[in-house]
């Protein structure tokens, strides 16, 4: 069976393997769903793999095959698994995997304390670019046929689905709240499908990101009936005052200074979501009182959020059928870059490295 992979810790080392294929009673009791691979979405993690910036095989191989944005249909189940999977079914596999701390042990591996975390195509677990994959009933959950075009975007569709409902748990504190405006920092694909998610819920949205408009991006954002400004026209703090207050922000550039600003601009109340994972050494000069004070004079709070449980996944189901009725086309608008066939791997880190117009790069595994 073929799969793209990669030797981790050896820069650029990406190729087409030949993998064991996978079969329904490699997950034991029954709970086994082999699934065909129809499209993986792949995005920065995976080029960031290629280039040895993080990520380390499974126990016993000696490379990772990489790929977490799943999109497939179910060839065969075991004897224990819902019907609610039964062959034909479409279906996405959320990413993360129980490891020890109490957090992984009630199911919430998302929120893991544990410094080893398992992810697939990530970190110590294969991912999904290949023909097949086995895994637990309990981390597939199925689509509807009426999403099999633009399913693929559930993976990444479910990070925003977690920061913005830990913005609602959070809150929670408050009894009482009623958020109308919120910015999203960042244009691209968690950005946008950030911004879908906050307009379905009736949120007053603003993108703010470094290119200027008009493109496709920027296209999109005003489709959704939210507003588009770019970095290069104003400053944060200014949007904030044409736009604002901003009862929360979700950051998604992955450029680390802007949280700071973001911190600024906040509104009373607010949350600020932070969803990028930053490498590097950046610095910046940043106004360390004002931003203590505005913080607890207008009890703000700031979280981090990383990967998603299966509810979020489930959340993102919801809401691209919301989408597919309310703003039909414009998830199929997102794909923009397909790779035809497991082959093309050179292609696929081609585009990620250096197509600055595309919004998701997928490969077309099997039709």
């Amino acid at each position: 069976m073929k799969a793209i992979a990669v030797i981790p810790g050896r820069a650029d080392s990406i190729h087409l393997a030949d993998v064991p294929s996978p079969s329904v009673d490699d997950i034991p009791e029954g709970r086994g769903v082999l699934v065909e691979v129809v499209r993986v979405g792949v995005d920065g993690t995976d080029k960031e793999i290629n280039a040895a910036e993080y990520g380390a095989a499974p126990e016993g191989d000696d490379y990772l095959v990489i790929g977490h944005e799943s999109f497939g249909r179910v060839a065969e189940i075991g004897s224990n698994v819902p019907d609610s999977l039964a062959p034909g079914t479409f279906v996405v596999a959320t990413v993360r995997r129980p490891g020890h701390s109490l957090y992984d042990r009630i199911g919430m591996q998302d929120m893991t304390t544990d410094d080893v975390y398992y992810e697939r195509g990530i970190n110590l677990l294969h991912g999904y670019l290949t023909e097949r994959y086995v895994e637990d009933e309990a981390f597939v959950v199925p689509l509807p046929e009426v999403l099999c075009d633009v399913g693929v975007l559930l993976e990444p569709l479910s990070v925003a689905e977690k920061g913005i409902n830990q913005a609602w748990e959070i809150q929670r504190r408050l009894r009482v709240w009623q958020p109308r405006r919120a910015a999203v920092l960042g244009s691209g694909t968690i950005g946008l499908l950030a911004v879908l998610a906050l307009r379905l819920r009736g949120l007053e949205v603003t993108c703010y990101s470094l290119p200027q408009a008009p493109y496709l991006n920027s296209e999109l954002v005003e489709t959704l009936g939210a507003t588009y400004l770019s970095s290069q026209d104003s400053t944060l703090a200014q949007a904030s005052e044409r736009r604002g207050p901003f009862d929360l922000i979700f950051e998604a550039t992955g450029f680390s200074p802007i949280a700071f600003e973001a911190a600024a601009a906040l509104g009373k109340n607010g949350v600020l979501v932070l969803s990028s994972v930053t490498g590097g050494d950046r610095t910046s000069e940043v106004p360390t009182d004002r931003i203590n004070q505005g913080f607890v004079l207008g009890n703000k709070v700031m979280v981090g959020t990383v990967n998603a449980s299966r509810a979020d996944f489930e959340r993102g189901v919801d809401d691209l059928l919301k989408a597919e009725v309310r703003f039909p086309g414009w998830l199929s608008r997102l794909l923009t870059t397909s790779i035809a066939g497991l082959e093309r791997y050179d292609e696929m880190i081609e585009r990620l490295t250096n197509d600055a117009d595309a919004i998701k790069v997928y490969v077309e595994v099997s039709p």
